[in-house]
């Protein structure tokens, strides 16, 4: 039984009508009044009994009421630090799960009670939004497009965002040297970077070059030094710009070829015209001997009509090399489709067949899975894929058994890739970063020369796709030209 809310428990001596008073007498300084006068008649009347009388069974139970009354007095009075203690711990521990009841002891013990549930709520509510801010922060970090990553002297990594995984295409990092096994000069540059430093890093990766741009921040928190590194990877920026350029220069050569032609070649062609026509009326001997300017032999007259129909030739065939490279700055927005992988590479193929048979080439197509759709432009797809088709039929000419293959997969990050492969001769190192440059021609091993167009065309269309075209090749062992979507 309770004296009251959260009265202590008495002992079973205690009769029914002290139950009622205490239930009554609510009142902090009534309840210690009364606790009181209890403790004193209790000690009163074990004293008499004790010293009067004999019934020691009567003294005995006098000497518990005393001890009861007793223990209820100290228990009522530390309340008040009980609950003190309750509200600094739930602080010291951050639980604020805890409330504090008005048991109506008294005004002093309601103003004490409001203002601890004032204080918890007040504590609720700031964890609540320091929590909501952290998650805002942590959801922000995550998603955002440049990849992060932070870690004390040790190397130990406090923080990697999602971007930075799939940059560095690892679930987790423990340790920023586990960045070996990216690349060794990634994983330098991240320990040699000073606070406030920015370096652009190129390496190879997966047969791809890629561009990274690095920014490092230090900062001190808990007396503990931390380094956050920005990752970026500006590959395709740097491409669209490269592309830009030499768009920009294409078409200004163009304009300016073709001003500078035209005349040319208007004007060798009726140059040639009239002498032509002078020829067809040429005069008499009496007339030639006194027209001067009509004594040109016909030896040296058919040299100068030669020579104007060279001009005259040359100069239409440099209009229509012109005109081809216009193409290289006017390919249309791409109408994008799902495709199935295998009847795009079989409808190639098909397209190439003449050739395959002519030149006695073997072909291969391999589609994983079977299914394997990409989006894309079906037209500006197929140029590619005959662009690079005509690259490795003239690489492998000269080659025994020649073989050209198809392949169309998924990768581990789930990109479609095609790759054209041949077994021809292969590109020299250090022509593998030239032969995307428009205009570069590259002679093959039966000394043909490449129109310097179709690669830089198809890397063009391949961007605007928002994929990327590379090639990996081995001298000796052949090419292997990659399309990632």
């Amino acid at each position: 039984m309770n004296s009251g809310s959260h009265g202590p428990p008495y002992t079973e001596g205690l009769t029914s009508m002290a139950f009622n008073q205490f239930r009554l007498l609510r009142s902090f300084r009534v309840g210690v009044i009364w606790r009181i006068t209890l403790l004193v008649a209790s000690i009163l009347l074990f004293l008499t009994l004790l010293t009067q009388t004999e019934f020691l069974l009567s003294t005995l139970f006098a000497f518990v009421l005393v001890i009861a009354a007793l223990i209820s007095l100290i228990r009522y009075v530390e309340q008040t630090n009980l609950r003190l203690t309750r509200f600094l711990n739930s602080i010291y521990y951050d639980d604020f799960s805890v409330s504090f009841s008005n048991d109506e002891k008294g005004e002093s013990f309601q103003a004490l009670q409001h203002a601890f549930n004032n204080i918890a709520d007040k504590f609720r509510k700031e964890r609540a939004d320091r929590q909501e801010s952290i998650r805002y922060l942590e959801t922000v970090i995550q998603h955002v497009g440049i990849g992060l990553l932070s870690f004390d002297r040790k190397g130990n990594v406090s923080l990697i965002n999602n971007s930075a995984k799939r940059m560095l295409n690892v679930p987790a990092l423990q340790n920023v040297r586990e960045t070996r096994q990216v690349s060794d000069a990634l994983c330098e540059k991240l320990l040699e970077l000073n606070g406030g430093q920015r370096t652009l890093l190129r390496f190879e990766r997966d047969g791809e070059v890629v561009h990274w741009a690095l920014y490092a921040t230090e900062f001190i928190m808990r007396s503990e030094h931390y380094k956050l590194i920005s990752l970026q990877n500006i590959s395709s920026e740097l491409d669209e710009k490269e592309m830009e350029a030499w768009q920009n220069l294409t078409q200004v050569l163009a304009h300016e070829i073709m001003n500078s032609i035209t005349p040319i070649a208007s004007l060798s062609e009726t140059v040639n015209s009239i002498l032509e026509s002078r020829i067809e009326t040429r005069p008499s001997t009496a007339d030639r001997v006194s027209d001067s300017s009509l004594s040109i032999d016909p030896e040296t007259l058919a040299d100068v009509r030669e020579a104007l129909l060279t001009i005259h030739k040359r100069s239409h065939g440099l209009m229509r090399f012109v005109r081809s490279y216009r193409d290289f700055t006017q390919i249309p927005k791409p109408d994008l489709e799902i495709l199935s992988a295998g009847e795009l590479l079989s409808r190639v193929r098909n397209l190439m067949k003449g050739e395959f048979d002519r030149l006695e080439i073997r072909s291969e197509i391999q589609v994983e899975p079977e299914s394997l759709t990409l989006l894309a432009d079906q037209s500006l797809i197929d140029q590619v894929l005959i662009n690079l088709t005509k690259n490795a039929l003239r690489a492998v000419e000269s080659t025994p058994n020649p073989t050209i293959s198809y392949q169309a997969y998924l990768t581990s990050r789930g990109r479609v890739e095609i790759q054209v492969q041949d077994n021809g001769p292969g590109i020299k190192k250090e022509l593998l970063d030239k032969i995307f440059i428009p205009f570069y021609t590259s002679t093959s091993e039966d000394g043909s020369k490449s129109s310097g167009i179709g690669l830089s065309l198809s890397r063009q269309i391949m961007r605007i796709h928002r994929g990327s075209l590379t090639v990996r090749s081995t001298p000796g062992q052949g090419t292997v030209f990659t399309l990632r979507f």
